[in-house]
């Protein structure tokens, strides 16, 4: 199990092993959650990341006369 210290500025600094893992970037942007009693930082993906995540999803599925 890693663990890392709160600098007196109250900076952590994310373990080289988990960086790698999650290839995140200097200056990457992380969203921060409190979650009952612990800390999540979860990357952000850019809108152009996320293009076509949804593949293989029909998108042809008839619609009702009144939609059209």
């Amino acid at each position: 199990m890693l663990s890392v210290s709160v600098s007196p500025k109250f900076q952590v600094v994310i373990p080289q092993a988990v960086r790698e893992q999650l290839h995140i970037q200097p200056g990457q942007k992380l969203q921060v959650l409190a979650y009952e009693h612990r800390i999540e930082l979860l990357p952000i993906e850019a809108p152009q990341a996320l293009r076509g995540f949804l593949a293989g999803i029909a998108t042809d599925v008839p619609r009702e006369k009144d939609r059209v």
